[in-house]
């Protein structure tokens, strides 16, 4: 779960660099269902997180529980959908919080 809301929290301050639709023209970006197609067919992966971004963008996290590869996109108001971040050994946790002094 902690690698989860650290790709989540990676995705969300993507999302304030790429605040503007003017911003997508020129990066990795396609229709939301042609990135999605595309995630399930070449590399098997399928959602394993969603959040709700600035200005309602939504960050996602894709993965494939075969080979671990993921990939982290963004989707604008408009349906275009950008890959921001991808990568090998993704991970599903489900880690308690950490005790703070308070609870000592």
């Amino acid at each position: 779960m902690k690698n989860l809301f650290l790709t989540a929290a990676l995705a969300l301050s993507a999302t304030a660099i790429f605040s503007s639709g003017a911003s997508a023209q020129g990066r990795n970006c396609a229709p939301r269902e042609v990135v999605v197609e595309r995630l399930a067919s070449k590399y098997g992966e399928s959602r394993k997180a969603i959040g709700i971004g600035q200005q309602g963008m939504v960050m996602e996290t894709f993965a494939s529980d075969e080979s671990g590869s993921w990939t982290i996109t963004v989707t604008m108001p408009t349906g275009m959908t950008c890959l921001m971040a991808s990568g090998q050994s993704f991970e599903a946790l489900n880690e308690d919080l950490p005790e703070t002094d308070e609870e000592s």
